[in-house]
């Protein structure tokens, strides 16, 4: 998760989405529920197989974050989802993973990185998977919520702000496929070492958090990042729409609006504007979701390079 989060009375500014609150939500745990598979693999990570004992363990976990930024998604328990795994391009990413060397997956505005845990799981070197938020209280508390120390899980931390340009420059997409040196993971201290070196970046729940003009930037900063070759890729999962434009939207005690682009306005974006024409294949579903009392559009999508 990314973007500045600011406080103004009955108003939270989080990224460029302004939640205009009625009353100040607080954690609901009645929001709380494991899928079989999300249950399977989180009692695997942690250890705990008593239920409770892992909804006791979650909540703990939770409330923590929800202190550091009031994020809907930690309210209503996203960051649980192995959102990642569920995307088409999954088992491409873990073939990566095994069969080029030193492919490096980022898991970008990761609260407290989920995915990326998941792919470790499933076999992609956790040594090479990088999780970067805004927040570094998020990635401390991932440890804790996976019960893990750096000692014992070597994937790499790495806190920073995709907007400042000391973190992550704007760098136009690279041509060279030649395979590009190890470089240390645990010694960054930004993302800009990594131009062109990057196979696999995970973006879920991420873009929606910004006006249109600063997607366009983050969706070239990030391009800047991807490796030239063959079969590497962008991908993410966040709110769309049948056309882009802002969308209104309320979740129990606030309401907000955030920019969607559709599926075609993202296409063109990515295959045209961000990268040459026709040098990536740019893949897209909208899905229906609907909770409670409330209904919208989440895209999947997938950028890969030709």
């Amino acid at each position: 998760m990314e973007g500045t989060t600011t406080h103004n009375g009955s108003t939270t500014l989080l990224g460029d989405v302004t939640f205009r609150i009625a009353s100040a939500p607080t954690v609901d745990t009645s929001l709380y529920g494991l899928s079989s598979e999300q249950a399977e693999f989180f009692k695997a990570q942690t250890g705990i197989d008593d239920d409770e004992d892992l909804k006791r363990h979650i909540l703990e976990v939770q409330a923590k974050a929800y202190q550091v930024a009031p994020y809907p998604c930690i309210r209503s328990f996203v960051f649980l989802r192995l959102n990642l795994s569920n995307l088409s391009v999954y088992e491409h990413i873990l073939e990566l993973g095994r069969k080029r060397p030193d492919a490096v997956l980022l898991d970008i505005g990761c609260c407290f990185g989920t995915d990326g845990r998941k792919a470790a799981a499933d076999g992609f070197p956790a040594k090479n998977i990088i999780a970067s938020d805004l927040f570094n209280e998020f990635l401390q508390l991932s440890h804790e919520l996976f019960k893990t120390t750096p000692a014992s899980y070597p994937g790499c931390f790495l806190p920073g702000d995709v907007f400042d340009p000391a973190f992550l420059s704007i760098a136009a997409p690279t041509d060279d496929v030649s395979p590009a040196p190890a470089i240390d993971l645990s010694s960054l201290k930004s993302l800009n070492p990594l131009h062109g070196r990057i196979s696999v970046i995970n973006a879920i729940s991420f873009f929606h958090l910004f006006s249109e003009k600063k997607q366009f930037l983050v969706a070239k900063a990030l391009a800047g990042l991807l490796s030239a070759q063959p079969g590497s890729v962008i991908c993410g999962y966040h709110v769309g729409s049948l056309e882009k434009g802002i969308v209104n939207n309320s979740l129990p005690g606030s309401e907000y609006g955030l920019f969607a682009h559709s599926p075609k306005t993202w296409s063109s974006l990515w295959d045209g504007e961000v990268f040459k024409k026709g040098s990536v294949k740019v893949e897209t579903e909208l899905v229906e979701i609907a909770t409670r009392d409330v209904q919208f559009f989440m895209m999947k999508w997938s950028v890969m390079r030709l």
